[in-house]
């Protein structure tokens, strides 16, 4: 599905267009994506996974779009995609149709201005319309701010799976699993 578009604005007064990404976006999705990875350890994957597939991106798009459920909040400036964030379900089996998975990912120029917030309580509430009862993420040990940004979100942590990532340079981090649960 896609959401209704909308506006945010920056502190600094730079507007940002809120509203799903599309087929038509794989290629920015590719850019941000790359960009993110290359910004921060923060991110599944490294710049040298290799390159994104724009066909692949495009048809995820396109599934994500049909869905009932499912959906993309992404922030764009101009015309340059610098938040992307999506919520899919977890998996079409009866006994997982409440449970939804959330990834995200800003622009590291574009973090501590509330635009994360905005996309997350956004996409809560998109998410208990789509039926969803809670909304399950994964994030870094050590990734503070997002992990603080979450708890003000209402997210809590569940468990922790031990050296979830190893990083180029051998150390380890480990996976905390949080969810928000809708009462």
């Amino acid at each position: 599905m896609r959401i209704k578009e909308q506006k945010y604005i920056l502190p600094d007064g730079r507007e940002i267009t809120i509203k799903s990404a599309g087929p038509e976006d794989a290629l920015k999705v590719k850019l941000h994506r790359e960009a993110t990875a290359a910004e921060t350890h923060f991110m599944a994957r490294e710049p040298e996974d290799g390159e994104l597939n724009p066909g692949k991106i495009a048809e995820g798009l396109i599934s994500v779009a049909e869905s009932e459920r499912d959906f993309m909040v992404s922030a764009y400036i101009g015309d340059e995609l610098i938040g992307d964030l999506g919520v899919t379900l977890v998996r079409p089996h009866i006994k997982y149709l409440h449970r939804a998975y959330l990834g995200m990912s800003i622009r590291q120029s574009y973090t501590g201005m509330g635009l994360g917030s905005f996309m997350m309580k956004l996409a809560l509430d998109q998410a208990k319309a789509n039926g969803f009862e809670q909304v399950e993420l994964g994030v870094y040990s050590d990734n503070d701010r997002a992990r603080h940004m979450y708890k003000k979100m209402g997210f809590k942590e569940y468990g922790m799976n031990p050296r979830a990532f190893k990083l180029k340079d051998g150390t380890y981090r480990d996976e905390i699993i949080m969810a928000n649960i809708f009462e």
